[in-house]
């Protein structure tokens, strides 16, 4: 059975990236281990932390992989010969990754009292307008255009620079 796309319509060009991302997070919804907060520490700032009692910080390693934050937990064989009546502390590796978006960046991540914090950065949103120009037999070549900022009233203007001429 095919499997049809949302984003197969021809109005939705360039979002197959997209597309995989959501398959990514698809496979990774129905992990349950290690357990796992999200919380919001500022404006900008986000805070993962992992359940991972048991765990030495040699055991541990987080990486940033293609847009994916990527934890993975090993603990080293237990050579002490102990035996267990029960073993309900879980030492089983494990691989816990999230779908990070552009931008985001990891600034520190610690263990602290069997809990493993991320804590990550959103950039500050910049808006950006791009001007496309327009080509075509029918258009003459114009003068060329500048847009200055009116130091007295903080607006853009348009200035002819053929008019203007050199700054002194």
């Amino acid at each position: 059975m095919t499997r049809v796309s949302v984003f197969s319509s021809p109005l939705l060009l360039g979002f197959d990236h997209i597309e995989r991302v959501l398959d990514r997070v698809n496979k990774t919804a129905a992990e349950g281990y290690p357990p796992y907060n999200i919380e919001q520490t500022g404006e900008y700032r986000l805070r993962i932390t992992l359940a991972v009692a048991g765990f030495a910080d040699d055991d541990l390693s987080v990486s940033v992989e293609d847009n994916q934050l990527v934890i993975r937990g090993r603990q080293q064989d237990d050579q002490t010969g102990r035996i267990y009546l029960h073993r309900g502390i879980a030492a089983r590796q494990f691989t816990r990754s999230f779908v990070l978006a552009e931008g985001i960046e990891v600034r520190t991540a610690e263990v602290v009292s069997g809990l493993l914090h991320i804590d990550l950065e959103r950039p500050v949103p910049q808006p950006k307008v791009t001007q496309i120009e327009i080509r075509g037999a029918s258009k003459r070549k114009a003068a060329p255009k500048t847009i200055d900022l009116d130091p007295q009233r903080g607006d853009p203007q348009k200035v002819d620079a053929q008019k203007v001429g050199p700054q002194k």
